[in-house]
């Protein structure tokens, strides 16, 4: 399997009709996910989605791909391709096209609608093409043809991109579901013929690569939903993606069978399956949705509520509901269904939730103890089917941690592709296609992008370090006048600590020895403050992690006079 270590390489000059592949996001990670094309000199992109923060990078909203590798050549992108219409696909594009608005967006229709009602939000009118499973279109030089792939959101394709270089075949987010809600499956007839004209790299789904079989049919949730509305007597909410459209599909059908009305909350809820609705991807039986304010009006048990915050989200609906912060009040009687898998990352804040609802009365009704989720991810069953129907002559596993790409690249070895030709990669290492064989060539630096507010990109690791230790450890700040000239201490240093369960006046022990040592250091010559700053933030750290084993934030600041 092709893999380095050497993240440090330069990659040399591109080879005219090589095509050069990097990955900007979405290897090693769930979520994120974008990967440039470039070929004498024309680039192609293929999604550009975002990936949620963790418990550990507080107040960040939003993570982006790294776009640098490709900023300074925006002007060569012939197109932005977009296999489906999940956040973690295209959630980043308002963030791109702030940097050139006219990149056209290519997408099936459902697509295309969730990216501009998203786009509209930040200003921006895009120029887009809306393709369907068939359609073959030139971008320049690349020649894409659109393949119809069933996913947990109707409208998903895989895309076949042609070049001078070879075949790649880039699948998005696939399953092999026999039984979808929309009879729209995964067309293999579409995979084998390409496979038969020759695919030179396959780059696959590999976040269920781990898990054995085949993901179960999203039919078989239904009796379970049926089953969950027919014993709740009370209110019922539904927490699932606000993208999800073949769940809310389910709900749909099995509130009207039980004489229910259903009402959407949260704001992309709302949004996207009002397009969903408009688009005839979501079939509402007569009568079944109303508005909020409809919805007050009912009984309790006449009432099913489709929320966000599936994934524990603070400002999400579900989360609100949790914390009794939303118009929507839930108690004993009450039935909450999660209708989602949990994403690596979340399971803290989704158990939080799930606790905060229990405690409220609610029954809680999750995957850990139902099936109201199946993935839309293949397993290693449907995995194995893929690499047999397609028979690439090299593969690159994407969309996953580690070990997942590493799953499937095993399972394409066992399926015959020489380990040679499997392509382990890493965001940001640069594969290069030429002679029909794919290669690592080098590594560009890329990173991780935050959303900060209205910040983007400026938020850096050190300062969400900061962050974290101010979470856990608190801070101490300490203050001194000096005059450095005359080496003298004008007014002595003080300390004012927050976030630590210790009174101020613990701190006055430490304060003869700061005075100590910052007149000290301005005899032995230090007149610079930010050298007399750190002799004071190096005193305090000694002292209070030996004395108070703790790691706090330390602020030293140092006036002259």
């Amino acid at each position: 399997m092709r893999v380095t270590d050497d993240m440090t390489l330069t990659p040399p000059a591109l080879a005219p009709d090589a095509l050069r592949i990097i990955p900007l996001g979405g290897l090693g990670e769930v979520g994120r996910n974008m990967t440039a094309f470039e070929i004498n000199g024309k680039i192609l992109l293929v999604d550009c989605g975002v990936l949620f923060p963790e418990e550990t990078q507080p107040g960040v909203d939003l993570i982006l791909p790294d776009f640098s590798p490709v900023e300074a050549r925006l002007d060569d992108v012939v197109a932005l391709v977009l296999t489906h219409g999940h956040e973690d696909h295209i959630g980043a594009v308002p963030y791109l096209l702030r940097l050139r608005e006219d990149i056209p967006l290519v997408g099936s229709q459902l697509t295309l609608a969730f990216t501009e009602a998203k786009l509209s939000e930040h200003g921006i009118r895009p120029l887009t093409l809306a393709v369907s499973s068939g359609t073959v279109e030139q971008f320049g030089p690349f020649e894409c043809e659109f393949v119809a792939v069933t996913h947990s959101i109707p409208d998903s394709l895989a895309v076949a991109i042609r070049t001078a270089a070879g075949t790649v075949l880039h699948t998005g987010d696939f399953k092999m579901d026999q039984l979808p809600l929309d009879g729209r499956i995964t067309d293999l007839r579409a995979f084998a013929r390409l496979g038969d004209d020759g695919v030179d790299l396959f780059m696959v789904d590999s976040t269920n690569a781990e898990v054995p079989g085949f993901v179960p049919t999203e039919r078989d949730i239904g009796p379970v939903l049926e089953s969950v509305f027919a014993q709740a007597g009370g209110l019922i909410v539904v927490a699932c993606f606000s993208s999800h459209v073949h769940r809310v599909q389910q709900v749909l059908d099995a509130a009207a069978a039980h004489g229910r009305k259903v009402a959407f909350a949260g704001r992309s809820m709302i949004r996207n399956m009002t397009i969903a609705m408009d688009l005839g991807f979501l079939k509402v039986p007569p009568g079944t949705v109303v508005d909020l304010g409809t919805a007050d009006s009912l009984g309790r048990d006449r009432v099913v509520f489709v929320s966000t915050g599936s994934q524990g989200e603070p400002m999400a609906a579900l989360s609100r509901i949790a914390n009794g912060d939303h118009k929507i009040l839930v108690g004993p009687g009450d039935t909450v269904i999660l209708a989602s898998s949990l994403i690596p990352g979340n399971e803290n804040s989704v158990y939080r939730v799930i606790n905060g609802l229990t405690r409220l009365g609610a029954k809680v009704v999750h995957k850990g103890n139902a099936r109201v989720h199946v993935s839309g991810h293949s397993a290693a069953g449907e995995l194995l089917y893929a690499f047999n129907i397609v028979r690439p002559r090299g593969v690159m596993p994407v969309h996953g941690e580690a070990r997942h790409l590493v799953a499937s690249g095993a399972l394409a070895v066992s399926t015959g592709v020489p380990p040679e030709r499997v392509v382990l990669a890493e965001n940001g290492l640069v594969v290069d296609l030429a002679h029909g064989e794919a290669t690592i060539v080098g590594a560009v630096p890329v990173g991780q992008v935050y959303v900060d507010g209205s910040s983007v990109g400026e938020l850096t690791e050190e300062e969400l370090k900061d962050r974290r230790i101010l979470g856990d450890e608190g801070f101490i700040s300490v203050f001194a006048v000096v005059n450095a000239r005359k080496k003298t201490i004008v007014a002595a240093p003080s300390i004012q600590a927050r976030g630590m369960a210790e009174p101020d006046e613990v701190f006055a022990e430490i304060l003869p020895s700061l005075a100590t040592a910052l007149q000290g250091a301005m005899d032995g010559g230090a007149v610079d403050a930010h050298q007399l700053q750190q002799v004071l933030r190096r005193v305090v750290g000694r002292w209070v992690g030996g004395k108070l084993r703790k790691r706090p934030l330390i602020i030293p600041v140092v006036v002259e006079v």
